[in-house]
């Protein structure tokens, strides 16, 4: 099935397969077509053959014994937010799962289940009307399955860990349309790979999370400063963020300031460092976080303001528009060392879209308590910063150079690094080398669980775990 070029799909085929079907079926050039193969990376220009939009896990079911007969490639859309738009197979079948989006909160248990083609977006305003959430990343956009299969970073990471760690069940079709039942109590390692480990193991049609009382206000704590600031910024940050608190969120951050009404028009679009620290109690707690800030530094641009989660859920939104051409690196850190910070400095005044953003996330408490073993997840848990590098650039014609920025502020932070794996949820390129090498220890596991739910490699348009044979 793998790569197959389509040369023989039929009306009557197809036909078929609307019949199969309660959700909608596309071809290029029909109603539903583009707009479902519009994913958020315009770098990706793969166009499936064949769109099977699903509305529930039976739709998932038919979609892929039609891809099994036909012999097609498959790919699978969750949100469409991935930099490498593996949404996107050439000339085979994606399935679309952004119809299924309903979300239901159990509010006394403290879970919610939510369909495979939701948005964190949507997933915040479900349960923030009952003052609940789990850690679901910086963009409100970016789909929750895409983010959580891979790990999960977010605001929450240091209150609640991971997105992935916070997964306590799961609907899954496998690749040969069985539908199963992922929990602590049933298919247990199917569980566990999901935590981190991919879309290698079949589609999630459901995704089941553990919440927590967070908001619906909290507190944010945004300090901008000029680039000749940020020696003096990232020198105080190493120990600033030591000392704080689980409860609360911080993040570091080279970026263009935004132009909004709290930024003076003159320093608008221009180059700048920040600390972003959020308190999720209430304002006087907030302000003894961020009282060594005042003390200490002289910020550029300073906002200090109650904002409600969902709202913080989205001040970076406006950076992360959909359809520009985008690429990216990361890798991790033990600490901000002084030859870190000095590649930060050299590389980061090298930016050249106002776009272009590098998401410094400041890790620890409940992300480093919570034991490697109990997921799949490959990033190390004794690191201080997971550093992200991320080229975005509304013209093609200035892609090519935004990359090589990225490529060679990496390779200048390589020799500071925490060995050379990185966060899949971040990478553009995936070699196996370089997955093998993200998930360590845990990637033979993963072989062997992949082996057992796809030993065709069906699930392959991902951060591919081959199966073992």
């Amino acid at each position: 099935m793998k790569g197959k070029v389509v040369t023989n799909i039929t009306d009557d085929t197809v036909a078929e397969l609307r019949a199969a079907m309660s959700g909608g079926v596309s071809r290029r050039g029909e109603a539903g077509y583009e707009e479902a193969v519009s994913i958020w990376n315009g770098a990706i220009t793969r166009r499936p053959a064949i769109v099977a939009s699903c509305a529930g896990s039976a739709d998932v079911v038919a979609a892929l014994a039609f891809a099994r007969r036909e012999g097609l490639e498959v790919s699978i859309r969750g949100g469409g937010h991935n930099y490498a738009g593996f949404a996107l197979c050439h000339d085979g079948l994606m399935i679309d799962l952004t119809p299924m989006k309903t979300v239901n909160v159990d509010v006394v248990a403290r879970r919610a289940k939510c369909g495979g083609g939701t948005t964190w977006g949507e997933f915040d305003a479900a349960t923030q009307v009952h003052g609940l959430a789990v850690t679901g990343g910086f963009i409100s956009h970016t789909g929750v399955a895409g983010l959580t299969l891979g790990g999960g970073v977010g605001w929450l990471t240091r209150l609640t860990g991971l997105s992935s760690d916070n997964l306590i069940g799961a609907e899954v079709v496998t690749a040969d349309g069985e539908v199963l039942r992922a929990s602590e109590t049933e298919n247990a390692d199917l569980l566990w790979a999901l935590r981190g480990g991919g879309g290698n193991f079949g589609v999630v049609t459901e995704f089941e999370f553990a919440l927590y009382p967070v908001g619906p206000m909290v507190h944010l704590g945004m300090f901008l400063f000029s680039p000749d600031q940020g020696g003096e910024l990232f020198d105080f940050a190493r120990s600033f963020v030591k000392d704080l608190p689980d409860e609360c969120g911080v993040f570091l951050a080279g970026l263009s300031a935004p132009p909004e009404p709290f930024v003076p028009a003159e320093l608008q679009f221009t180059p700048m460092f920040a600390l972003i620290v959020v308190g999720l109690g209430d304002a006087d707690a907030h302000g003894r976080l961020i009282a060594p800030i005042k003390q200490t530094l002289t910020p550029a641009v300073e906002m200090v303001t109650p904002i409600p989660y969902v709202a913080l859920q989205q001040i970076f939104d406006a950076s992360a528009p959909w359809g520009l051409h985008s690429y990216e690196k990361a890798l991790y850190l033990a600490d901000l060392t002084d030859g870190a910070i000095d590649a930060i400095l050299e590389h980061q005044a090298k930016k050249m879209s106002p776009l272009s953003f590098v998401p410094i996330f400041v890790l620890g408490g409940a992300y480093r308590r919570i034991a490697g073993e109990t997921t799949a997840f490959g990033g190390r848990r004794d690191v201080g910063y997971l550093f992200n590098i991320s080229a975005t650039t509304p013209n093609p014609e200035t892609f090519d150079a935004e990359r090589a920025w990225v490529r060679t502020y990496w390779s200048a932070l390589v020799e500071h690094a925490v060995g050379v794996g990185s966060y899949v949820n971040f990478m553009t390129e995936y070699e196996e080398d370089r997955v093998r090498s993200a998930y360590g220890p845990k990637y033979e596991r993963l072989q062997n669980i992949k082996e057992t739910y796809d030993p065709d490699n069906v699930f392959h348009l991902n951060v591919n775990i081959p199966p073992r044979s």
